[in-house]
């Protein structure tokens, strides 16, 4: 089911750089996903790797609207429970992170 207008994705891009690192990436995504399992507005998320480049992952979370994002982010407990991938955040971008506000879907 795709997204519906008004819910906000948020891309974070993380790197691999070897087959260790990508099995820590994928653990850390484990490990952050239950920490916001009950995270109000939160409706899910992926990751997703690069079928072009193998060490190019993405977070994708989806949220029922920007207001819930912004209240999860600016809490407390935002850099603490995402602290596990932190360390592989990509570097090769200039931003590695977007957010998105879902505009039309089908």
């Amino acid at each position: 089911m795709p997204p519906e207008a008004g819910e906000v994705l948020v891309m974070i891009h993380h790197q691999a750089r070897d087959e260790a690192e990508l099995a820590a990436v994928r653990e850390a995504y484990h490990v952050v996903s239950r920490r916001l399992a009950d995270v109000p507005g939160m409706l899910a998320n992926e990751l997703l790797q690069s079928a072009l480049d193998p060490s190019a992952l993405t977070v994708v979370s989806r949220w029922a609207d920007l207001a819930a994002f912004q209240s999860w982010e600016e809490g407390a407990g935002h850099r603490a429970d995402t602290a596990p991938l932190r360390p592989y955040r990509d570097t090769r971008l200039s931003a590695p992170f977007g957010i998105y506000r879902v505009d039309a879907a089908y």
